[in-house]
């Protein structure tokens, strides 16, 4: 599980108490067209930051992937060169 895992959830679930929030007070209001605008502008945001965060946990698990990668290979070089430095003092 990604740290950005809950933290996603949690955004996830205010966007949806803030559209529940906005419809009702839009509707309490008493215009029809306005509330349909920024419901219609809330859903775009909400999509866009969807696949903002999608991209963002996309990229999070390459770079630990490319991390990952860099710590083995620094490992193999480390041990390598202890080997050599072993070998030189016998």
């Amino acid at each position: 599980m990604s740290d950005l895992d809950p933290a996603a959830a949690r955004l996830d679930a205010a966007l949806q108490r803030l559209e529940a929030a906005l419809e009702s007070h839009l509707l309490r209001s008493g215009n029809p067209v306005a509330l349909r605008a920024e419901i219609a502008a809330l859903v775009t945001d909400r999509a866009r930051l969807a696949e903002e965060l999608d991209q963002s946990l996309a990229r999070e698990k390459e770079l630990q992937s490319l991390a990952d990668e860099a710590s083995m290979a620094l490992g193999s070089a480390i041990a390598e060169v202890r080997a050599a430095l072993g070998s030189e003092g016998e």
